[in-house]
C-alpha cells in the first residue's frame, strides 16, 4: 500500500504542475489584440494620471460655483485655450474672468453635482488630461432654474490648466 502511494504521490504532482502550466499558456495564447471597428494613431494610449491634477480642476470648478472667480482662475495658466459649443478662443487670465463675471451677474445661484472624474497621462508622458463629468443647476435672478450636464476635458501642463474643451447637453424641458 504505502509503495503504491508513493508512486501516484508523485504522478499527482506531476499531473498538478503540468496542467496548471498548460493553463497558463492557454490563457496567453487565447489573448488577443482588440478588433476596434476604426483605427487611431495610437491606441489604448493613457494610464492613470496624477490626482493633484484633479484635486487643481476639482478646486477651481468649486471656487467656480461659489463665485469666488479669483480663487477659480487660480488653476488657470496665463492663456487658455477654451473650445465650447461654437467657440475655439484663446483667452487670457484676464478675458475669462471677465466672461465667468459676465456669466454670474445673471445668476443667482449654481449647484454643481459632480458625477465622476479622471485623470490621465499619455504613455510617452507629453500630454495630461483630466476629465470631469457633473450636472450643473443653476438659477437666475429672475428665479428660473436651468440644468445642463457638462463633460469637461482639462489639459494640463506643469499644473495649471492650458485648455479647455466644454461639452453640454440640455435636459428636456418637462411638461
Amino acid at each position: 500500500m504505502k509503495k503504491t502511494i508513493l508512486f501516484i504521490l508523485p504522478l499527482g504532482l506531476l499531473f498538478a504542475c503540468d496542467s496548471s502550466k498548460e493553463k497558463k499558456e492557454e490563457k496567453t495564447t487565447t489573448e488577443s489584440k482588440p478588433n476596434y471597428a476604426y483605427t487611431i494613431e495610437k491606441p489604448d494610449n493613457w494610464e492613470i494620471g496624477s490626482t493633484k491634477n484633479t484635486e487643481i480642476v476639482l478646486a477651481s470648478l468649486k471656487a467656480f460655483e461659489n463665485n469666488k472667480l479669483d480663487e477659480s482662475l487660480q488653476g488657470f495658466a496665463d492663456t487658455v485655450r477654451w473650445r465650447a459649443d461654437y467657440m475655439d478662443a484663446k483667452f487670457t487670465k484676464d478675458s475669462m474672468k471677465a466672461m465667468f463675471t459676465s456669466i454670474w451677474s445673471q445668476l443667482a445661484s449654481m449647484k454643481i453635482q459632480l458625477r465622476d472624474f479622471e485623470s490621465v497621462v499619455s504613455k510617452d508622458k507629453k500630454d495630461e488630461y483630466v476629465t470631469i463629468w457633473y450636472t450643473q443647476t443653476t438659477t437666475d435672478k429672475k428665479g428660473k432654474t436651468d440644468s445642463v450636464a457638462v463633460i469637461n476635458d482639462l489639459k494640463m501642463v506643469n499644473g495649471k490648466i492650458v485648455e479647455l474643451d466644454e461639452t453640454m447637453r440640455h435636459f428636456p424641458v418637462k411638461k
